[in-house]
């Protein structure tokens, strides 16, 4: 079973306009909500994909209802006091994204999910980390559960950015998957990942690059797919987490993750991903050896 975590889940609206005008009028073409944030994103391509899959994470108020009750794979959330945050995304050619800090979560909820996620993790095989942190949880979060995911024999794939990137690579993960961005933010080098860590950077249309104990790799689509990217990301780690689970040679997993991710990007909404797209980029993209950049 892969474990995903998503500590600041959100009811996600997105709009979907012919052309996004700052400061304009729109007529919405289409409307969809459901429930959002990237962990939950990756649970749900896991699950198109057949992977065993449990979502976790914390959720609270009527938004929170709203999440845990339109979830459509197994899931198992901690309630928490504070309401779960809304994002809005625009999408025409591209997406604009309006996020929700979301809400305060006390000492004592953040306590009593470490106990919860422990024992989940027990059963899990990957534990993937994603998304960003609700206010009121400490910098280090992702590196606090990336040790109770190890402790519990389970591997673990983070995915986020700034200082909770930082804070988790210390904890030594088997795999840091940021964007290109978020890596340059964190000052991430080879040093940071460890004995045995992985690294794959995200670089949107120009594929991913991996950095690994065996070398370094790197894997560009064979095309440029237009449509939603807000869930590409995530569908690479959806990909990566299942190499990690089958321990999958690292070319053969990246080139998987680029894949996926275009087929995502092709889908209407983060956490699809069309298969016709994803059958033709596993044909056509090529994975090659490169130097490393460190």
């Amino acid at each position: 079973m892969i474990l995903t975590v998503t500590l600041n889940p959100a009811w996600d609206v997105t709009y979907r306009v012919p052309r996004l005008t700052p400061h304009g009028s729109h007529r919405v073409a289409s409307v969809l909500q459901r429930p959002g944030g990237k962990g939950l994103n990756v649970a749900r391509v896991l699950h198109a994909l057949g992977a065993g899959t449990l979502a976790t994470g914390l959720a609270g108020g009527a938004t929170g209802a709203l999440v845990t009750g339109a979830l459509d794979v197994p899931h198992d959330f901690a309630p928490i006091a504070g309401e779960t945050r809304r994002t809005v995304t625009v999408v025409d050619t591209d997406a604009t994204i309006f996020n929700e800090a979301g809400p305060d979560v006390a000492p004592d909820e953040w306590a009593a999910f470490q106990e919860s996620f422990a024992a989940l993790a027990a059963g899990a095989s990957v534990a993937v980390l994603s998304g960003s942190l609700p206010p009121g949880l400490p910098e280090d979060a992702y590196a606090v559960l990336t040790r109770l995911a190890r402790d519990a024999g389970a591997r673990v794939l983070v995915d986020a950015g700034g200082p909770a990137l930082r804070a988790a690579a210390e904890a030594r993960p088997d795999l840091l998957k940021p964007n290109a961005a978020e890596m340059a933010a964190a000052g991430l080098d080879r040093a940071a990942l460890g004995e045995g860590g992985a690294l794959v950077v995200s670089r949107g249309a120009d594929g991913m690059l991996a950095v690994t104990p065996g070398g370094c790799f790197e894997a560009v689509p064979h095309e440029v797919v237009a449509g939603n990217p807000t869930g590409a990301g995530d569908a690479a780690a959806a990909a990566l987490a299942v190499a990690l689970r089958d321990r999958t040679p690292w070319p053969e997993a990246l080139g998987e993750a680029v894949a996926l991710s275009a087929a995502a990007v092709a889908a209407p909404a983060a956490g699809e991903f069309d298969p016709d797209v994803l059958r033709r980029h596993r044909r056509a993209t090529k994975v090659r050896e490169t130097s490393c950049p460190w």
